[in-house]
């Protein structure tokens, strides 16, 4: 008695599995508005000016140790060397607005105390 329900069993299970399965299709329309939205997004992102922190300016052998210092403290922030004549400067973050950079320079502050915020020209 026990087998043949077992075995009954395993027969509907075995069958209505495909009576339970569910076929369908996803259809995705984008409108085109969406891209027109992206383009401007991005047009607008350009013209931002973000805040970045300066925390040296000098001889390139110790812009180079200041930068591997920096991100080895500070991996969180982007960071970067850049050449005005005649020093190199390493400059961190791309802050959107005044209040993050100061959080940010609060931070840095305490391991670069001549750190400061500026917004850098467009070029």
């Amino acid at each position: 008695m026990k087998l043949n329900f077992l075995k009954l069993f395993f027969i509907i299970a075995l069958f209505s599995g495909p009576l339970l399965a569910q076929e369908g299709a996803v259809n995705i329309y984008k409108s085109e508005a969406i891209d027109r939205l992206i383009e401007l997004k991005k047009e607008a992102n350009k013209e931002i000016n973000f805040n970045k922190i300066q925390i040296y300016s000098g001889p390139r052998a110790g812009a180079e140790q200041a930068l591997s210092s920096f991100r080895s403290f500070y991996s969180d922030y982007s960071s970067e060397m850049k050449y005005e004549t005649p020093n190199y400067k390493i400059w961190v973050g791309d802050f959107r607005t005044k209040i993050e950079a100061d959080r940010a320079l609060i931070a840095i502050k305490k391991k670069y105390p001549n750190a400061f915020i500026f917004t850098p020209k467009k070029s």
